[in-house]
């Protein structure tokens, strides 16, 4: 038996007309390169969108080709966002922060047309460009004068492209399981492999993060994503907002200390998103300063894991909740967002800030379960490790032109590479990345639990965990702690604080406590752990 539902199609263009129908007047606002703040309506946003479908069509861009934005957090990069998508192109975000020969890799692979670019990051791809087999347009969506700023030869600037084109503009209609966008992983190992988004997952994933169970975003909150547009689609909110209306808040290049905090003061911020070494900074910065944050209910933490005394920090001295969500780039990205829930109301305060420090539950739409190396599913118990695996219509179930399945089970489900623990409440806890694991006398330890109690040590503002050979224990920890600002931290207390934690056999030697000014991270902000053990080896660290 057939249903009698319409088969109405959930496509990108379906989210512009709503913004622009049901709430034109909502803010899209954009600290600016100059200090200067830029505010304009999502009905202005449409007008404008709607311009620069037209001036690429004039352009001879058609469906399927590839648009790529390389770019920070601002209006002009949301209008290229929805543009690309409502047309039929392929938005495609290129990481910023990656190696050269990665955004060479990339740029080739996916063979984009237009590249829109900050001028500021221009000398990036000036070097670049000679490499490109396809000679992308290059379409400039700032002036600001930087170190990385250069003249890019045949380069269009973006209001006198936009100048082109008419508002009046028709939508094509779409099939919602066409291409809207695509982005490749970091490639700590091996080159970047692509995903590639369709329009029915990045509108299923924006409703998802909507929920009120999940990121909550809604028309009545101001969202502040300081996670980079080029990083998994912002996690997806630059979507979700322009779909509930909620008011857009772009810090640009604004994205520490004073700079940050001042922002989400003026602006009245209610939500926001980046990754945990920002908050980092940002509470540091809290501590020695006053700011009126009192709008400031949620921040949204992902990218790594939050240790629990950041998420004890921000709630006992600003009141606000650390959310923490886990996701990857092959998930669109979202795939747990941890919330108590009504039943744990009633539990001790601890209990409650053990269970926020983990990355909670699926959110609905997605399933995830635990399994062993025989692949067999992992008891609900806590305790027991293995692998995440998950499965969902916004989850990838391949890799853009590359065929090899080891990413996935012979069942169909996207190995994450996570290895976790789920409780009786279907919490998860991530553990460690595989490939992170330290193994002692036969024995798995945990980086990530390992930094978490190196971080309650005094003065300690960074932690991370590496595993070295050793000829008695297989392999030993190497714990790198970065001091906070004017502090000093002392090797003994790192090490009593381990003691009380970890077994001896576990503990790391104690000239392997090694003190150094900053934590090499990788292009999405994580620590680089391949770093590390590279200097380790090399004797730089």
């Amino acid at each position: 038996m057939k249903s009698t539902m319409m088969n109405y199609q959930l496509t990108v263009p379906a989210i512009l007309r709503r913004a622009s129908e049901i709430h034109p007047e909502k803010e899209i606002v954009t600290k600016m390169n100059d200090e200067s703040v830029h505010r304009y309506t999502y009905g202005e946003f449409s007008s404008r969108v709607k311009k620069l479908i037209d001036s690429l069509q004039k352009l001879g861009i058609r469906p399927g080709d590839r648009i790529a934005t390389f770019g920070m957090n601002h209006y002009r990069h949301l209008e290229v966002y929805f543009a690309a998508p409502s047309m039929g192109a392929v938005l495609h975000t290129l990481n910023v922060r990656l190696f050269p020969e990665q955004l060479v890799f990339i740029v080739n692979d996916a063979e984009d047309s237009v590249i829109f670019v900050d001028k500021s990051l221009g000398g990036i791809l000036l070097d670049l460009l000679s490499q490109f087999k396809k000679k992308p347009q290059l379409i400039v969506m700032d002036d600001l004068e930087t170190t990385e700023s250069a003249v890019l030869p045949d380069a269009i600037d973006y209001e006198t492209f936009l100048e082109n084109g008419s508002k009046e503009v028709a939508l094509p209609e779409l099939d919602e399981n066409q291409a809207a966008g695509m982005c490749y992983t970091s490639g700590t190992t091996g080159n970047p492999k692509g995903v590639v988004y369709s329009h029915r997952s990045v509108y299923l994933h924006s409703m998802s993060i909507c929920m009120s169970d999940s990121l909550g975003i809604c028309e009545k909150e101001t969202v502040l994503p300081v996670v980079p547009m080029f990083h998994a689609n912002a996690w997806g909110i630059p979507f979700a907002c322009v779909m509930t209306g909620a008011v857009l808040v772009f810090p640009g290049k604004h994205l520490l200390g004073h700079g940050l905090a001042s922002l989400l003061e003026q602006e009245k911020v209610s939500i926001a998103a980046g990754v945990p070494t920002i908050w980092n900074v940002l509470y540091q910065h809290l501590k020695k300063n006053s700011y009126d944050l009192g709008k400031l209910h949620t921040m949204i933490v992902g990218g790594s894991a939050a240790p629990q005394s950041m998420i004890e920090g921000f709630k006992n001295d600003f009141g606000i909740q650390i959310l923490h969500a886990w996701g990857m780039t092959e998930l669109s990205p979202v795939g747990t967002v941890c919330r108590l829930r009504t039943t744990m109301n009633d539990r001790k305060e601890s209990e409650k800030m053990q269970l926020l420090a983990k990355q909670g539950p699926a959110v609905a739409g997605v399933e995830l379960k635990g399994i062993d190396d025989q692949g067999k599913d992992i008891p609900k118990d806590g305790k027991t490790p293995g692998e995440l695996i998950v499965r969902g219509p916004w989850i990838t179930a391949s890799y853009y032109g590359n065929p090899s399945r080891e990413s996935f089970t012979e069942d169909g489900w996207f190995r994450t590479g996570d290895v976790i623990t789920i409780d009786e409440h279907g919490y998860i806890q991530i553990t460690d990345r595989k490939k992170d694991l330290i193994k002692t006398r036969g024995e798995w330890i945990s980086s990530v639990e390992m930094e978490s109690y190196v971080l309650k040590a005094p003065g300690v503002l960074e932690a991370a965990v590496v595993a070295k050979p050793d000829e008695i224990r297989g392999e030993v920890p190497v714990v790198f702690v970065v001091a906070k600002e004017g502090e000093k931290v002392d090797k003994k207390s790192v090490l009593e604080i381990l003691k009380e934690n970890f077994a001896n056999w576990q503990l790391p030697h104690s000239d392997d406590i090694r003190l150094i000014e900053a934590i090499p991270k990788t292009s999405v902000g994580k620590f680089d752990k391949k770093v590390l053990r590279s200097g380790m080896n090399s004797g730089k660290y």
